[in-house]
């Protein structure tokens, strides 16, 4: 046990630097199984679709001093928005869009990432990189719609606009 905690000597150093050659193999090695790995199971895709929310709460709570009314109101149309962007009515319509069933989206395809006063980034994953932004792109586009009928407990000062589609690569 004594020789795991002694520091090396310098030509035990030495030798193991001379092993250059095995260091090299085994990183060209590792290199390789690591494509292979990537060839044979690519990672999924991720396409984003960004919606741009202001609750304008200077316009609800005009003469508040105190943050804390302010912030729970936040909390409180967010999680109104966030019903609304996994309604069923909105995921039905997205997957008439898409062709995928509404519970293999919940579960498999699509992602809410920070909801709040602000960018809205509705993610969805695939393999194939044209379902993904298919997916997000009908996603986004119903959750903008839904926004603009209104409906109950949507908040009329709320403004918004989809403002992006794309999709990124993930690791």
């Amino acid at each position: 046990m004594k020789w795991l905690f002694k520091s090396p000597s310098s030509e035990e150093v030495i030798h193991l630097l001379a092993a250059w050659r095995i260091w090299i193999l085994g990183a060209l090695a590792g290199g390789i199984v690591a494509a292979l790995v990537y060839i044979m199971a690519p990672p999924p895709y991720r396409a984003q679709a960004t919606l741009l929310v202001d609750h304008n709460v200077e316009l609800v709570i005009p003469e508040e001093d105190e943050d804390t009314r302010r912030f729970y109101y936040l909390q409180e149309e967010n999680d109104k928005l966030i019903q609304v962007a996994w309604s069923d009515e909105v995921l039905e319509e997205v997957s008439l869009a898409t062709g995928v069933p509404v519970e293999e989206l919940r579960v498999d395809y699509l992602n809410l990432s920070h909801p709040g006063d602000g960018g809205w980034h509705l993610l969805a994953d695939s393999h194939d990189p044209q379902q993904a932004e298919a997916i997000a792109s009908a996603w986004g586009q119903e959750f903008s719609d839904a926004l603009a009928q209104g409906g109950t407990g949507i908040n009329p000062l709320i403004t918004f606009s989809l403002v992006q589609v794309d999709y990124l690569e993930t690791t």
